[in-house]
């Protein structure tokens, strides 16, 4: 398993979009009017709920995002429409003339939830085929859709939407509402979470009874696979002609459930768009779910805590020996993280106490160093045909074990200059006494705004001197 990259291939939300309004404050009396606790508010936060939260963990994957519902003719569209333009996620919203946007205000105080005033009408079947019809284009544009149903009335003809996208070839996913699944028959994948399964197909008393039920629903509904959200015991994914694949919940502490079902099927829609397999996107989903579940209310999951958590789950970050590929997704975490990264590079034939006490010398000057090493073709056109001593794979394995050294990656031209461009570090080091304009890639660096600095090699150590002592000892054994 890989990080995660971005996709620029844009996936389109339809669904019910709302504004999860909150105001804090502190409750200190009892009001004189009424049996209930005086709120004074003194902090006010707004979010985009529903479908424009799933779209918004799409665009939180750095990925392109596209959200079409109904709203009113209100301040709180504006609102919404804001809040996602902020994240870059576009929008296509229909405007009601009598139905308010949908939107819910919640009390807080003391991190408990004292009171929620919802204002919502159930959207008239007009307006929203008005919208399902203004959609073809953006569905042709689209590589994946999603049918976000929090059952309020954009979607009231799934049929329509799921036909459009098939006609378009696009793979429609479902995260459903309610307990008629046939308005769905013929999406790519439903989500539904155990509780939503089980008020369809009835209670399952075991995993077998699970197991048959699963493949039923997926075969009566002609789906291409169905996707079981459960809670604990993780996810089951039920493909046609395949045995069900099972995923293990991955949640270290689970503080708060909300959002979680719109963080797994934006996750799932970004992998498939981005062009992983179905199992792949859903291993990452079930990822995702396990750090929403960690966090308090409904908040998105970033690209740099989804890859970190992919990395302790699959124990990348235990290999610092990387290709190039591999180490621009690390640089990626690292860069969002706001940590900066520190570039060297040399042969390394064989390592002694000076490239040790230089290459900690260079780590202390960031949060990540990467040791570029010559491939043995360059050692060999640079030192002579004797050269390398030790090969490319053991020098990157030896550098890789010293704690000063983040990541290793090899190089096979003469000079790391494309490989500096491609990485475009913070800080690049060179030991020696080089002026920093001689150095490869220093032009790069330094126009992208980072620094070139030159280390002193610790005196009395060089390769070339350990080589010659240890042929002039073997001479002396031989005499």
């Amino acid at each position: 398993m890989h990080l995660f990259k971005p996709t620029d291939r844009q996936v389109l939300v339809i669904g019910d979009v709302m504004l999860d309004k909150y105001w804090h404050g502190s409750t200190n009396r009892i009001s004189p009017e009424a049996p209930v606790p005086v709120v004074k508010v003194n902090d006010v936060d707004s979010r985009a709920g529903g479908a424009a939260n799933v779209a918004l963990n799409i665009a939180a994957l750095h990925s392109e995002a596209r959200v079409a519902g109904l709203v009113g003719q209100d301040n709180e569209a504006q609102e919404l429409q804001q809040l996602l333009e902020e994240q870059k996620v576009s929008t296509h919203f229909l405007a009601a003339d009598e139905q308010p946007t949908i939107s819910k205000l919640r009390i807080m105080s003391r991190h408990q939830q004292l009171l929620r005033l919802d204002q919502e009408e159930f959207f008239p079947a007009e307006i929203a085929q008005q919208m399902t019809d203004a959609l073809h284009t953006d569905i042709a544009h689209c590589e994946v859709v999603i049918l976000s149903d929090y059952a309020k009335g954009a979607i009231q003809q799934p049929q329509q939407l799921i036909a459009l996208a098939r006609q378009a070839g696009k793979k429609i996913l479902v995260d459903p509402k309610g307990t008629d699944f046939e308005k769905y028959r013929g999406a790519t994948l439903l989500t539904p979470n155990m509780s939503e399964f089980e008020a369809v197909v009835g209670e399952c008393h075991s995993e077998e009874v699970v197991v048959e039920r699963g493949f039923r629903l997926l075969d009566h509904l002609e789906l291409d696979a169905l996707l079981v959200t459960r809670s604990e015991k993780g996810m089951t994914l039920f493909q046609q002609g395949q045995d069900p694949v099972y995923f293990a919940a991955n949640a270290q502490s689970v503080f708060d459930v909300t959002g979680a079902g719109d963080t797994v099927i934006a996750t799932l829609a970004t992998g498939l768009a981005g062009g992983l397999s179905l199992e792949s996107s859903v291993e990452i989903a079930n990822i995702a779910a396990g750090i929403a579940v960690s966090k308090l209310g409904t908040e998105t999951v970033s690209l740099a805590e989804l890859n970190q958590a992919i990395e302790t789950y699959y124990g990348l970050e235990q290999n610092s020996v990387l290709n190039e590929a591999e180490l621009i997704q690390r640089l990626n975490i690292a860069r969002e993280r706001g940590e900066r990264i520190v570039f060297t590079n040399g042969c390394f034939d064989i390592l002694h106490p000076g490239h040790v006490s230089y290459l900690e010398h260079a780590r202390k000057l960031g949060d990540k160093l990467i040791v570029a090493v010559n491939s043995d073709a360059s050692v060999s056109r640079l030192k002579g045909p004797t050269r390398p001593i030790n090969n490319l794979t053991h020098r990157m394995h030896v550098l890789a074990g010293l704690a000063s050294v983040d990541w290793v990656v090899p190089f096979e031209e003469d000079t790391p200059a494309r490989l500096i461009a491609a990485l475009n570090p913070h800080i690049l080091v060179k030991g020696g006494d080089y002026k920093p304009e001689e150095i490869a890639g220093a032009d790069t660096v330094i126009a992208n705004g980072g620094e070139v600095r030159v280390l002193n090699f610790e005196e009395g150590y060089s390769t070339t001197g350990i080589i010659h002592a240890a042929h002039q000892a073997s001479m002396s054994h031989l005499e």
